[in-house]
């Protein structure tokens, strides 16, 4: 694809497949178009590398985890289920949610986690909301650890962000899935691998081997599901859709 952009004439020129077409600069087109390209360069420089939440780095686009607290605050689930630990700044994120709506708690599981992470989330002010699971996600000996950990008729909300080739998000989807609450969702994180084959840091097998595969896979075999962006709380533009790196994220139990 070829991009440009006229400030002068307020015009945007795309080329792609041998097909151009001309649209206006400042339109809902251009800004998708615009944004689909950051992403890319964005998740490229490790722009998703400089945040943190309340001292812990966090990994994460900030409206992924502006969207992803409308969702938690309209559900109040009592427990949140994260594979993927790394520096603990997602599980600490969950947990302030929990902490200022009075209601929830967060599991987090991970094959590895590093001694210095472990101490930094442990001395954490929020940790008594947060337990931690080392192990493999897809272990029966962690999935055991999970499901001792949910009480009866809780509400519950599950985030996968760990190893993501198709197959083990495929085997993560098949078992955690089991633990999401009607109406509630099963999250599959990092889908925009799919995107960036191309990229100097990407991969070419990522084409086919990323979340957002297996997403799809998941769904043609559980009709119990559905692929549903949630709705926004609050939206006075043309805009409709997330700019994310979650695409085909948002399974969610009917």
């Amino acid at each position: 694809m070829k991009i440009l952009i006229d400030t002068d004439s307020n015009k945007m020129s795309i080329e792609e497949k041998g097909i151009n077409k001309e649209i206006e600069l400042y339109s809902k087109e251009a800004f998708e178009t615009i944004s689909n390209q950051w992403l890319k360069v964005g998740w490229n420089e490790k722009y998703t590398y400089t945040f943190s939440w309340f001292g812990r780095p966090i990994i994460q686009l900030p409206e992924d985890m502006v969207r992803i607290q409308e969702v938690i605050y309209d559900l109040k689930p009592d427990c949140i289920i994260e594979t993927g630990v790394a520096h603990g700044g997602s599980l600490v994120y969950y947990a302030s949610l929990c902490k200022a709506m009075g209601k929830g708690r967060v599991i987090g599981v991970d094959i590895e986690i590093r001694p210095h992470n472990r101490k930094a989330i442990e001395e954490h002010e929020l940790y008594p909301l947060i337990t931690l699971i080392e192990g493999s996600s897809i272990s029966e000996e962690v999935i055991n650890s999970v499901k001792s950990l949910i009480k009866k008729d809780e509400k519950v909300l599950v985030i996968l962000d760990s190893c993501h080739t198709e197959e083990h998000v495929t085997s993560e989807l098949e078992l955690y899935s089991k633990f999401v609450t009607k109406e509630s969702y099963i999250i599959v994180q990092d889908g925009i691998m799919k995107d960036l084959d191309d990229v100097p840091r990407g991969n070419i097998s990522w084409k086919k081997d990323n979340p957002s595969t297996s997403a799809i896979k998941f769904l043609k075999k559980h009709d119990e599901f559905i692929l549903e962006q949630p709705k926004w709380k609050f939206n006075e533009s043309n805009l409709n859709k997330n700019i994310t790196e979650w695409p085909n994220a948002w399974l969610k139990r009917k």
